[in-house]
C-alpha cells in the first residue's frame, strides 16, 4: 500500500489546495510531512523534531509504525517471490 494513502486514510496527514498549496501536512496543523523527513535526513533527527512540535508527537510515531509496517511487507513480498 502506498505510505502517503494509509497515512492519509488514517487522518494523521491531508492534502487541502487551500493549506500550503496541497502539501501534504500533519492534520490539523500547517506543518508540511515533508518538514519531518527533512529534520530526519539532516542533523537536528527525531529528537529536536518532537521539541520543536511537542504536538505532533502521537501523529510522529504513526508515521513511524505506518513505514516500519510498509517495510515489513514489502520484505515479505520479496522473501516469497524470492522463495516462490
Amino acid at each position: 500500500m502506498d505510505i502517503q494513502k494509509s497515512l492519509c486514510d488514517r487522518r494523521i496527514i491531508h492534502s487541502d489546495p487551500e493549506i500550503m498549496s496541497g502539501m501534504p501536512v500533519f492534520v490539523g496543523t500547517r506543518v508540511p510531512l515533508q518538514t519531518f523527513f527533512d529534520y530526519l535526513e539532516g542533523e537536528a533527527g527525531l529528537a529536536e523534531f518532537l521539541e520543536d512540535f511537542p504536538h505532533l508527537q502521537a501523529q510522529i510515531f504513526q508515521v513511524l509504525e505506518v513505514i516500519a509496517k510498509d517495510m515489513l511487507d514489502r520484505e515479505r513480498t520479496a522473501h516469497a517471490h524470492a522463495a516462490g
